[in-house]
């Protein structure tokens, strides 16, 4: 169950990384979709928007 949640969340985030037109949004939407994956699957919302917020920025 733990590892179906995880991809579940992970898949979520990438896809939502990539919303936004400059990489100023798509980075403040990653964060948040990685604060919400990291406290849901790791109680880490920190270092979920961290990851989330970087992915986000650097998409394309």
């Amino acid at each position: 169950m733990s590892m179906k949640l995880f991809l579940i969340g992970a898949l979520s985030a990438v896809t939502l990384t990539a919303c936004g037109n400059t990489p100023l949004e798509r980075g403040a939407t990653g964060a948040v979709a990685g604060g919400v994956v990291g406290e849901a699957v790791f109680d880490e919302p920190l270092a979920g928007a961290a990851v989330g917020g970087a992915a986000g920025a650097l998409t394309n």
